[in-house]
């Protein structure tokens, strides 16, 4: 599967979908002969220009695979009509569901939150934007029968993206490849396809949202939970910055000592001070990311909370 603007890659213990996803494990077989069901998760905020396109477009795929199947919107705040479009989708028809939050969590928690209301042996997460096409999830589940327990879908290429996010995302890839402990397949966003078994520990454990800075964030957040590279850094740089101010010192009282005219005073001053006041800022950083984690965790604040559900029996 290929073409621009799909995901792709290769297949192992975690899987990666040519075109536009990626995949890994899963187990068992669904279909609807066996009653199996699918899950669909859209995080969703201010997309009221989508909302009918993705309902009409993942509709007219799910048609196809006669499998059982529900389509969760969960949804922030919104400012213009998106919940009142889902709430309609919701009367038309029962497969439809949405989680509305109190208040902003942002779109991590809200496909959290889509993830532990679901109730398939599969769940598919997708962008309400419709830059992941609907049109691969069947190959989604094509490699999830063939055992895998989790499909991503690899993008190969950006198009149609800012220059920022793409600079944005290409420095943050090659950066969490360089120093993540575990290993995070390039270009994979949020379309993927995991089995019951994989979601189940993963909603357990701890677009119109912004493009720049969102990406900026997620990055971060790859870089700090899943290395301590920064730590190490920051050793590192202690070391350097010492051994250049040391190595400065040594140079400066030479070219005295040898009666050779150098500038002094102030000057010197103010770069030997930023440079390690800049250092110590830097560090001080780095920690406040780990200590804010532990705090965060200390807390035991919910990640989400929902102020109304549309669409469930009960």
């Amino acid at each position: 599967m290929s073409g621009p603007g799909q995901r792709g890659g290769s297949i192992g213990g975690e899987a990666v979908v040519s075109g536009p996803a990626q995949r890994e494990g899963a187990i068992g077989a669904m279909d609807g002969s066996v009653g199996g069901m699918l899950s669909i998760v859209v995080p969703a905020y201010n997309e009221q220009d989508n909302i009918g396109a993705v309902y009409e477009r993942l509709s007219r795929v799910m048609g196809q695979l006669h499998i059982d199947w529900e389509l969760i919107f969960s949804v922030d705040p919104c400012t213009d009509r998106t919940e009142q479009l889902i709430r309609e989708l919701c009367d038309r028809d029962a497969r439809v569901k949405m989680l509305r939050f109190s208040r902003r969590f942002g779109q991590p928690m809200a496909t959290i939150a889509g993830l532990e209301a679901a109730r398939g042996d599969a769940v598919v997460v997708i962008d309400c934007d419709l830059q992941d096409p609907p049109e691969l999830i069947p190959e989604l589940l094509a490699r999830w029968r063939d055992g895998h327990d989790v499909v991503y879908a690899q993008r190969r290429t950006r198009a149609g993206e800012t220059i920022p996010k793409r600079i944005v995302a290409a420095l943050g890839y090659r950066m969490i490849k360089r120093i993540a402990d575990v290993e995070i397949p390039p270009n994979t966003g949020d379309f993927r396809l995991m089995s019951r078994r994989v979601v189940d520990p993963r909603a357990a454990g701890t677009s119109k949202y912004n493009r720049f800075w969102g990406s900026l964030v997620i990055g971060l957040n790859g870089i700090v939970g899943f290395s301590r590279y920064p730590l190490h850094l920051i050793s590192l740089l202690g070391i350097v910055l010492a051994g250049f101010a040391f190595a400065l010192a040594t140079v400066y009282v030479g070219l005295k000592l040898g009666g050779v005219g150098f500038p002094v005073g102030n000057p010197t001053i103010v770069i030997v001070v930023s440079l390690f006041s800049g250092l110590q800022l830097l560090s001080l950083g780095v920690i406040g990311e780990y200590v804010g984690r532990i705090y965060d965790e200390s807390r035991h604040r919910p990640k989400y909370i929902v102020e109304s559900r549309y669409g469930w029996d009960d």
